[in-house]
């Protein structure tokens, strides 16, 4: 794609700087499944910050690195309690990137909610609510991101947490094979190998997995097998 000559910046200041912690930058919230994890296939709100630090090549929501409007924390919490479902994600872009990103993956946790964390890997997730799901991508060499990778952490995993990787060819699947035998991911959390759409063959991908008797899952996006058509709100 086109979007790796793009200027890497993150998300606008908020119009208030004493505000930016209760600030966020929301690209969009939508009700739609759970496309991607353990949970895949469950009703879910998710919630998309905009701005991201990466330009993967393989990226799929380009639209969130611009795009969006500032809501208070409030804001957002009321728009995820409309549509009365007790599983919520944040995601992006990269949410990390927003202050404002912390304290509301506690506030939806202190309302009982199920809460998930989608996040690229490059930022610390140190300091997100032990009780949130973290799934943290790995960037392997085809996405043109793996000098971005925060390596550090990996080393904060819990079995609650979730590794993705997403895997453009052949080259993508022997790096990222080679991670989860060194690190022995498997052995802390749940780890997803999910072909870029388009450009890996599912089937060759399980075909490598079974192979090598990796001890991984095969994750395939299920909003786009779902609704092909649409790019946003799924």
């Amino acid at each position: 794609m086109s979007g790796a000559a793009e200027p890497r910046t993150a998300p606008p200041a908020a119009p208030a700087p004493a505000a930016v912690e209760q600030r966020l930058l929301v690209n969009e919230i939508f009700y739609s499944l759970q496309g991607e994890s353990t949970l895949a296939g469950r009703p879910c709100v998710l919630v998309r910050l905009t701005g991201c630090q990466m330009r993967c090549s393989w990226c799929d929501t380009e639209y969130a690195f611009y795009e969006g409007e500032w809501k208070t924390l409030a804001e957002v919490v009321a728009e995820v309690e409309a549509f009365g479902c007790p599983l919520v994600e944040l995601t992006g872009g990269e949410p990390l990137l927003q202050p404002a990103s912390l304290p509301l993956l506690a506030a939806l946790a202190d309302r009982g909610y199920e809460v998930l964390l989608e996040t690229g890997g490059g930022v610390d997730i140190a300091a997100v609510d032990p009780r949130v799901r973290r799934i943290v991508d790995v960037k392997c060499p085809g996405s043109g991101e793996a000098t971005a990778n925060r390596w550090q952490n990996l080393d904060l995993l819990t079995p609650r947490d979730e590794v993705k990787f997403v895997i453009a060819d052949q080259g993508d699947y022997l790096w990222a094979r080679e991670v989860v035998r060194e690190r022995r991911l498997a052995a802390v959390c749940p780890v997803y190998f999910s072909p870029v759409w388009g450009a890996c063959d599912p089937a060759q991908l399980a075909d490598w997995i079974l192979r090598d008797r990796l001890p991984v899952r095969l994750q395939l996006q299920l909003h786009k097998l779902l609704w092909p058509q649409r790019s946003r709100g799924v």
